[in-house]
């Protein structure tokens, strides 16, 4: 109930001055339980609400203390803010709205807050949404991958709810021990409920999945194995190149550093002077373009999948160990290798495709809230927009 209002011209404020409703007082601030007070606390205080044109706006009232038998002495709920928080839940929403939004500048200047408040109320809106609804619950099929986060090797692993499409987890490092942390918070039992888990081929995600999940079909990643391809076929140019410009074929090794992408592309993505790029190495390097197609058909056996994919990935595993090519016999061996994860991931029709994909939205956040310092600010701001806890602007919809 609203009790007055106060205008303040020179200091360009306004102040509400505000009492909660019988039914609201007397109630814990952390689990909102009807308790007995207790003292009078330090008196009245001041929540910043959202401006009021070019006036800042303050919500102003008693903060009694009550006793809470679980919680001990804490200042009594309002239902206008959260328990220790210095803004309104209006405040609080439309901050976490614009993080995901806006720039950090366009931020701190539109609700003029310093950025390490947008932190914190990042983390409050957050807490408040995990309270309310378990992100770890009823995971079924999940995807696993890491992100750069800084330079320096700073990395970040996240898990992904593939029917969901949501963020459900993430913590800094990228070993067994971080790893590890998702599944005791997953605990036994819904650890076993895991089905499938997309992951590319490192061997401490294998581990912690093998030792945690063993009712889960893991599958590997069809966009890395292609992309081990495309490193064996990098690894080919490059000695072709050196060959020619060691024998003395300057022109000839310009040539071949100029092909680089046409052989890199997919066919259907190459330019007009690409095309005729990869029809030259076709005609004077068997060898390379004997690479190229190696990979071009590893390619081709995840555009098919199921038994089609499979069949075609044995003709491939022939094909390679006996092409006569170092790295794409290194290749096929690395393959035969993880041969189960990889028809896992054919049968299954897994990848980490949606993984990527966040990955790059995340990318996209740190780059427009640059400037939080700590890895577990950025992934408050990522489970705030990926993990589907970002709240709707104060009087709209959600949607």
């Amino acid at each position: 109930m609203v009790e007055g209002v106060e205008f303040d011209e020179d200091a360009e404020t306004l102040v509400a001055r505000v009492r909660p409703r019988a039914r609201a007082r007397g109630r814990c601030g952390v689990c909102r339980r009807r308790c007995p007070g207790y003292d009078r606390g330090e008196g009245r205080r001041r929540w910043r609400a959202l401006d009021l044109g070019t006036f800042r706006a303050f919500v102003e009232a008693e903060a009694p203390r009550v006793s809470c038998r679980e919680h001990g002495v804490v200042v009594a709920h309002v239902p206008w803010a959260r328990h220790d928080a210095g803004h309104t839940l209006a405040f609080d929403a439309t901050a976490a709205w614009l993080a995901t939004r806006t720039s950090k500048s366009t931020l701190e200047q539109l609700l003029r807050i310093a950025w390490r408040t947008v932190g914190a109320i990042v983390a409050r809106v957050v807490a408040d949404g995990v309270a309310a609804r378990d992100p770890l619950a009823g995971l079924r099929r999940i995807g696993i991958d890491e992100i750069s986060y800084k330079k320096g090797h700073r990395y970040i692993t996240i898990v992904v709810d593939h029917d969901s499409g949501r963020l459900v987890w993430a913590a800094p490092g990228r070993d067994r021990k971080t790893l590890a942390k998702f599944f005791t918070a997953l605990g036994p039992d819904r650890c076993a409920a895991i089905t499938h888990v997309s992951a590319d081929a490192a061997q401490w995600i294998a581990d912690e999945v093998a030792a945690h999940c063993p009712n889960a079909v893991r599958c590997a990643d069809p966009f890395h194995v292609v992309a081990w391809a495309t490193d064996a076929l990098d690894q080919v140019r490059r000695e072709t190149w050196n060959a020619a410009r060691k024998g003395g074929m300057s022109v000839h090794a310009r040539d071949l550093k100029g092909a680089r992408y046409a052989l890199w592309k997919n066919p259907e993505d190459l330019t007009d002077r690409q095309q005729t790029k990869l029809a030259w190495v076709a005609k004077v390097n068997h060898r390379l373009y004997r690479a190229y197609l190696l990979k071009e058909q590893l390619r081709q056996v995840f555009a098919l999948k199921g038994e089609a994919g499979k069949a075609l990935l044995d003709r491939w595993l022939a094909w390679a160990r006996r092409c006569r090519i170092p790295a794409f016999v290194d290749l096929a061996a690395r393959i035969g290798k993880h041969r189960d994860p990889i028809d896992a991931s054919l049968e299954h029709r897994l990848s980490n495709g949606l993984v990527e994909s966040t990955n790059t939205k995340v990318r996209l956040l740190t780059r427009m809230a640059f400037g939080f310092k700590s890895p577990d600010a950025m992934i408050a701001l990522a489970m705030l927009n990926l993990g589907g806890y970002c709240p709707p602007l104060p009087g709209r919809q959600a949607g």
